[in-house]
């Protein structure tokens, strides 16, 4: 009898609060616990970029490292070319005259094109207005994609480079590519100075 009291008490103590907190309200499925996940690292990068001075935007740790705006743009860049991956047009705004195919993803036989580009657009998007709106566009991209996207499509089958994954996969790695840079970016801001806004002590009125 004790015995059995003991473990009524345990479930209710522990295990009674974690299921009903996993059943409860804010629990979600992968899109909602993505986007959840993915809008919070958005807001940090737009209150770091916008924190960063202009001036600030050449700076580089040291020499054949990427500056803060070629980082910004390096995360543009990635969420574009994934986002292609799974049939998302890319910009022609910032990838005019590439090959794609019937599905709208690049050409293979283009690869080596679109990395050009690639580059191209690090050295030359730099002033910061410039640089902001194409992480902007990005992020929003992503997310405006993924939120329309049913589980039966984040199943469907797709081609990283000749390695066959998931729809779902290629946006998981969205997101940690985003969030390897946006540490990066964090650690840029302090160096300078900068102190990333959510982490300022807020000052009493």
């Amino acid at each position: 009898m004790k015995n059995a009291f003991f473990r009524h008490a345990i479930f209710v103590l522990f295990l009674a609060p974690s299921l009903s907190a996993a059943q409860g309200p804010n629990a979600g499925g992968l899109k909602t616990e993505y986007l959840d996940d993915f809008a919070e690292t958005c807001k940090h990068l737009d209150q770091l970029s916008k924190a960063m001075p202009g001036n600030k935007y050449s700076w580089r740790p040291g020499p054949g490292v990427r500056s803060v705006s070629e980082v910004y743009v390096h995360i543009a860049n990635g969420n574009f070319l994934l986002l292609s991956l799974t049939g998302v047009e890319l910009p022609t705004e910032y990838f005019p005259n590439l090959t794609t195919d019937a599905k709208g993803k690049p050409d293979t036989k283009a690869s080596k094109a679109l990395f050009k580009r690639m580059g191209e657009l690090e050295k030359t998007v730099a002033e910061k207005d410039a640089v902001m709106r194409m992480l902007k566009s990005s992020l929003d991209a992503v997310r405006n994609r993924f939120s329309k996207l049913t589980p039966t499509e984040l199943d469907q089958p797709a081609d990283f480079f000749g390695q066959r994954t998931t729809v779902r996969r290629i946006y998981l790695r969205i997101l940690a590519h985003v969030n390897e840079h946006y540490g990066q970016s964090v650690a840029y801001a302090r160096v300078n100075g900068i102190v990333p806004p959510w982490s300022q002590t807020q000052k009493p009125e």
